[in-house]
């Protein structure tokens, strides 16, 4: 005898289709709306591209040049009469010659010189910018004065000081204090917002004057990050005078414009190779001392100075 068995249909709920036509409707516009950023990301680099001339065959026709300019920036000898490597001692001859170790000094002298100079007036405008100082509006009277000079690249600032004594090294170094205001007068300007209210009030109960809250309920929390943030500026100010030298500041940059305009790629390698020196120099100093200031951070070695210097000079050149 056999039985017939029944299956039973599945049902879906008005509720659930209409909850999964809203998830589909929904990926759809994600799908739609992802193509439409693509799209719109593949004509702006387009564009970019062909507002900078950018040429494939450009690059393949001028590549033979390159690698013959590649022989000149590392020239070759034998050592010990086989062995193939890097003639190091035409790079040697060219910076006793030019004595590029002192014109590294200048350009060390203008990145230190610059951080000094517009540290007083990054300090005031950083506590006249914070609104523990200053009340609402006014703080963003400086804070816009601040945010105003960063948005000029030191560059600028130097040929904006042409008029003062043409693009000099004491031009650079004016242009290097101006940027120094405005950006570490912003990071100033944050740690100060970031502090306990705790000290000020306990000063404040003293009958301790303005002046005086300030110095010693707000600055005295901030001394160690403020040291640390004038040392990192420092290390980008560093790069800046390098870059300001390439249009005629001085310093090791403008030794680098001039061989570069000779086309005398050997003697720019081994300018090169001092700016290298000079920069990790002072990035292993500023990097060691802050993080012997800041316990706990990791100073960055050596290795990772080098891998990241073509980004950070990179960055220099905007600011």
């Amino acid at each position: 005898m056999s039985t017939d068995t029944e299956q039973p249909s599945e049902t879906v709920s008005p509720a659930v289709e209409e909850k999964l036509k809203s998830i589909q409707r929904a990926r759809r516009r994600r799908w739609i709306f992802a193509g439409g950023a693509l799209g719109i990301l593949l004509f702006a680099f387009n564009y970019a591209l062909t507002m900078v001339g950018f040429s494939i065959h450009e690059l393949f026709y001028y590549a033979p040049f390159f690698a013959e300019a590649l022989d000149e920036y590392f020239p070759r000898t034998t050592y010990f009469g086989f062995l193939p490597f890097i003639d190091f001692m035409q790079y040697v001859d060219f910076i006793v010659e030019q004595n590029l170790f002192h014109e590294a000094g200048i350009t060390l002298a203008i990145g230190f010189g610059g951080t000094i100079l517009g540290f007083p007036l990054a300090l005031l405008f950083a506590v006249l910018g914070s609104g523990r100082v200053t009340p609402f509006p006014f703080n963003f009277l400086f804070r816009g004065m601040m945010s105003s000079i960063r948005a000029i690249p030191a560059l600028v600032w130097a040929l904006i000081y042409v008029p003062l004594g043409g693009v000099s090294p004491f031009t650079a170094t004016l242009a290097v204090a101006t940027d120094t205001v405005g950006n570490l007068g912003r990071l100033f300007t944050d740690e100060l917002e970031e502090i306990e209210d705790g000290p000020i009030e306990a000063i404040r109960t003293t009958g301790a004057g303005r002046i005086q809250v300030i110095v010693f309920g707000m600055l005295s929390q901030v001394y160690t990050p403020f040291i640390a943030w004038t040392l990192y500026i420092f290390e980008i100010n560093i790069r800046i005078a390098v870059t300001l030298g390439i249009i005629g500041g001085g310093g090791i940059g403008l030794i680098l414009n001039t061989q570069q305009r000779l086309f005398a790629y050997t003697e720019m390698m081994a300018t090169i190779l001092v700016i290298l020196l000079l920069i990790i120099t002072v990035e292993i100093i500023s990097q060691r001392t802050r993080s012997y200031i800041r316990e706990g951070d990791e100073a960055m070695g050596i290795v990772e100075l080098l891998k990241g210097f073509p980004k950070r000079m990179a960055e220099s050149l905007a600011k």
